[in-house]
């Protein structure tokens, strides 16, 4: 009898067992972020300066003394202008020496020739030997040689002649003059530059760490800085392809269409464009874990509010944000917080979606 009442009592005990209520399965509150497609590169900005397309440095190709300087800074020239003189005279004196020396070239190359007529004759007629035939003829030889030499020294004096002018080569604005009347020159000195119409850039100095964030054939807006209203736009034209040694940083030009009035050459301006932007999803830092030892992110299945690991490849990787190249689609629920705290099949409850 007493057995059977401790039997009763268990069962009554299992029954009210039964009976309590289970606790329900814990619900994790997560925040997430919706995954969508790279977006553009974030906006940049520098300063430059206007300059002409093309800047000529005249120069002399002789030595002399300039006596005359026609142009000065902000002079229009145009083809053929001329820009500053030599002194004449050495050029002038040079030439009349050139002259002489062919004229008396010229006088002893006949003298030669009719001594070589007449050792001819006399040879033929057994008068002369054969020997002083073949000197006459070595003498007219190089008498007319050296009638060559002053021919093309009479040539290269009346160059020279032409030379003691400058003159400019194509229409332009004077931008520099680097030497006054009265002075002494060398070949090659630079004595005025020229911005040649047809053409204007917006020169900018970009640092290295820009130069691999920007596409190269980026469209960029260009405003002056003193009037942003003042503006206009161009391409990249032409790219340093070496830093500067002491700046580290690539000249960069930029070709501008159809620049306004107002932006004169040497005034300051600012560039704006846009960095290269990413092609993979950019995420949160916080929502990189590890699965296998490979990188992995939390998603959320939206109906039945489970998540599930899943690897991923990285494109890049910083201290604020990550940027999957493989593994994730635009729209899916990605954990941004509390990764840690989940495990596989784990029922979430969205904090606050990001977007």
């Amino acid at each position: 009898m007493r057995s059977a009442a401790v039997v009763a009592c268990l069962g009554l005990v299992l029954l009210a067992a039964c009976d309590k209520p289970q606790p329900a399965a814990e619900v994790r509150p997560v925040r997430t972020v919706t995954t969508s497609a790279g977006s553009d590169g974030e906006p940049v900005s520098l300063t430059g300066h206007i300059h002409a397309r093309t800047e000529e440095s005249l120069a002399f190709r002789i030595d002399g003394r300039m006596i005359t300087g026609h142009v000065g800074v902000g002079q229009v020239v145009r083809p053929n202008d001329l820009i500053a003189e030599l002194d004449p005279l050495p050029q002038r004196d040079a030439l009349h020496e050139a002259q002489a020396r062919l004229a008396a070239a010229d006088a002893t190359l006949h003298e030669a020739s009719n001594n070589m007529e007449r050792q001819r004759t006399l040879t033929s007629k057994g008068w002369s030997t054969q020997v002083q035939y073949d000197a006459a003829e070595r003498t007219f030889n190089t008498a007319n040689a050296q009638l060559d030499v002053a021919k093309a020294q009479l040539h290269e004096a009346e160059d020279h002649m032409g030379y003691s002018e400058l003159r400019a080569d194509a229409p332009g604005v004077v931008i520099s003059k680097n030497v006054e009347s009265g002075e002494v020159v060398r070949a090659g000195q630079t004595i005025v530059t020229i911005a040649q119409f047809g053409g204007t850039d917006a020169v900018f100095d970009v640092p290295a760490t820009l130069m691999r964030q920007i596409s190269p054939d980026v469209l960029v807006t260009v405003a002056l800085t003193d009037d942003p209203n003042i503006r206009t736009t161009g391409r990249v034209r032409e790219t340093a392809p070496q830093a500067d040694p002491t700046t580290q940083s690539f000249r960069v030009k930029v070709g501008l269409d159809e620049p306004p009035e107002a932006m004169r050459l040497g005034a300051t301006v600012f560039g704006q464009t846009r960095m290269l932007g990413s092609k993979g999803i950019e995420l949160p830092a916080t929502a990189l874990t590890m699965m296998d030892n490979q990188p992995a992110v939390w998603v959320v299945d939206p109906k039945s509010m489970q998540v599930s690991l899943r690897t991923v490849e990285l494109q890049q990787e910083a201290s604020s944000s990550i940027v999957v190249s493989k593994g994730l689609e635009p729209g899916e629920l990605v954990v941004t917080a509390g990764v840690h705290a989940l495990r596989p099949g784990q029922k979430v409850r969205l904090l606050g979606e990001q977007s």
